[in-house]
């Protein structure tokens, strides 16, 4: 047998799966800058957000509509996320805090991209983790497509094992503030500190 015909070895493997991991988060870091980018160029505005009907965790229909009134801070992911999503929540609550009574105004809303797994008593669980102001949705697979449409959110299932929940989701990661008429104001940036998020969002709330 030659030595181009011999099976990779293991060390070969390895190798190759770290970098196929540094590649992917290469990936989903210019996605994400390049997302942030496009929503923040003019003539945007009109093309991101929309109406939706989703589930609370008590499995109640949900509607923008219902939080006509407020600015919304809407952020999109899954529980099962290692990272990235319980680390921009996590900044999400403190600058809700940071805002003071301003924070009144804000209604910040998680919903998630994984609704094969994110049952709504899963997400009601999830967002009580990051304090009572969080409300999580849910949907079905159609409901959860529909909403990301109208964000411009992209995710995907990326498998990582045989097994019905051997797989994560891939997805774009981007803060939406919308407008108290529930149009589209500016995105805030995920890998800020709750600090510098209250002091854009303070900015921004007329």
């Amino acid at each position: 047998m030659s030595a181009s015909t011999h099976p990779p070895s293991q060390a070969s493997r390895r190798h190759a799966l770290i970098y196929g991991s540094i590649g992917l988060v290469v990936a989903l870091l210019i996605l994400g800058a390049g997302t942030f980018v496009w929503l923040t160029q003019g003539g945007t505005a009109s093309l991101v957000g929309g109406p939706f009907t989703l589930q609370n965790g008590n499995g109640q229909q949900v509607t923008d509509r219902d939080f006509r009134g407020k600015y919304m801070l809407v952020y999109f992911g899954y529980t099962f996320c290692p990272d990235v999503c319980p680390t921009t929540l996590n900044e999400v609550a403190d600058a809700m805090d940071k805002l003071g009574a301003r924070a009144d105004r804000l209604q910040p809303i998680f919903i998630s991209v994984d609704p094969k797994r994110d049952t709504p008593e899963v997400v009601k669980q999830y967002a009580a983790a990051f304090g009572p102001r969080l409300i999580g949705l849910t949907g079905t697979p159609e409901q959860v497509a529909a909403v990301a449409k109208e964000y411009r959110v992209y995710y995907a299932e990326r498998r990582t094992g045989p097994g019905p929940n051997d797989y994560s989701m891939d997805h774009s990661s981007v803060l939406y503030l919308m407008g108290p008429d529930g149009k589209f104001v500016a995105p805030i940036r995920p890998d800020q500190n709750g600090t510098e998020m209250a002091a854009d969002i303070g900015r921004l709330m007329s």
